[in-house]
């Protein structure tokens, strides 16, 4: 007769699980809606001052981060650490809280929504809400609502008891934490953009506390109110001034259904950081980016874009008198949803993408061509 397998030694064989970066974990739990990044800039302080050479903050809430400050070239790397939100507008008479939106939204994902409301007293939790779809005529069912028709409700009776919890100018998040799912892949309301932000700092605190040749100076930003405009990134940009700079932020995986690449490009998840091509990109930039990732054999993915990019590359390549820009995107399917999906194996690429980049530069490169 076989012997029974123990329960032990079963365990011994299982594969191990994927364990997040404690770090990342604790940028995508930090509430940090676009305007009031306070909670991100919390975990950015406690991870990076107390490892890099130099840390310093500035009026827009940005945070700055850098390893060998006398080296040349200089190079920038910045994510932005900001996020979708809520911002309160008007409180009516039976207590429900009417709202308008911090970046982009997708309307149709707004109601039925857990939040956390970030208020002077701490967080306070509610319900986004509008008419149930049994109330409605089949003509209404077809319509997207309209911001002022979705409201949040405190679960409370009058105005006078909601004012006692929130306040005009509060602003508020979906209430969904980060979730691995499936080996590397895991879900969260706000990769974009922390999982550039992870990326650009990590890649800093790599290069801080591990041994190598450096001839640059490498700052990592953790830029605010991307989501608005790259406001952030305007005054990173040129208050640091450097030669060279990479923006990171997340990118659309084409790779599910319903995305046709003769449209938007074909990029798949797990499929390593995705490169950008065009008038945003400094070519010398670009070209150095490529020639790193094949002599490491990091997987890339190549996007042609013919504009200024939503990102904060568009900010940071004309700021004071031109930097030679580059941009890397992760990639990431169901952008600006409460649900956002990346593989964490494509972050892990892009921090060494970064690292191999910023090891790669010697002393008096430019980007000028």
């Amino acid at each position: 007769m076989p012997k029974k397998k123990t329960a032990k030694k079963i365990a011994k064989k299982a594969p191990a699980a994927y364990q997040a970066p404690e770090f990342l974990v604790n940028l995508l739990d930090a509430r940090s809606p676009t305007g009031a990044e306070y909670e991100a800039q919390a975990v950015v302080d406690a991870h990076m001052e107390p490892v890099v050479d130099l840390y310093r903050k500035d009026t827009m809430g940005n945070r700055f981060a850098t390893v060998n400050p006398n080296g040349d070239p200089s190079i920038l790397f910045a994510g932005h650490i900001d996020e979708l939100g809520l911002i309160i507008t008007y409180i009516d008479d039976n207590g429900f809280v009417y709202f308008d939106t911090l970046g982009g939204h997708d309307k149709t994902m707004i109601s039925g929504r857990r939040v956390s409301i970030l208020t002077k007293d701490g967080v306070v939790k509610a319900v986004t809400g509008k008419r149930a779809i049994h109330l409605m005529s089949p003509e209404d069912r077809k319509k997207v609502p309209e911001t002022h028709e979705i409201w949040i409700d405190l679960a409370v009776k009058s105005k006078a008891e909601a004012e006692k919890l929130v306040r005009i100018g509060d602003v508020a998040v979906y209430d969904q934490s980060f979730e691995l799912i499936r080996g590397s892949v895991g879900v969260a309301r706000a990769f974009d953009d922390k999982a550039g932000a992870y990326a650009v700092l990590e890649a800093v605190r790599r290069l801080a506390t591990t041994k190598g040749k450096l001839a640059a100076r490498v700052t990592a930003a953790a830029t605010t109110q991307e989501e608005i405009g790259t406001r952030g990134a305007m005054t990173a940009a040129n208050s640091e001034n450097p030669d060279f700079a990479i923006a990171v932020d997340v990118g659309h995986a084409t790779d599910s259904p319903d995305c046709d690449p003769r449209k938007y490009g074909k990029f798949v998840q797990g499929g390593g950081p995705i490169i950008c091509r065009g008038p945003n990109i400094n070519p010398v930039i670009f070209e150095r980016i490529v020639e790193v990732a094949e002599k490491n054999k990091i997987p890339y993915q190549i996007e042609a874009d013919p504009r200024p990019t939503g990102t904060d590359a568009r900010a940071i390549q004309v700021a004071q008198s031109g930097i030679a820009t580059g941009l890397l995107s992760i990639p990431l399917r169901y952008m600006h949803t409460p649900s956002e999906m990346v593989d964490l194996q494509d972050i892990e690429y892009t921090v060494q993408l970064l690292v191999g980049v910023a090891r790669s530069l010697k002393k008096g490169e430019r980007g000028i061509w």
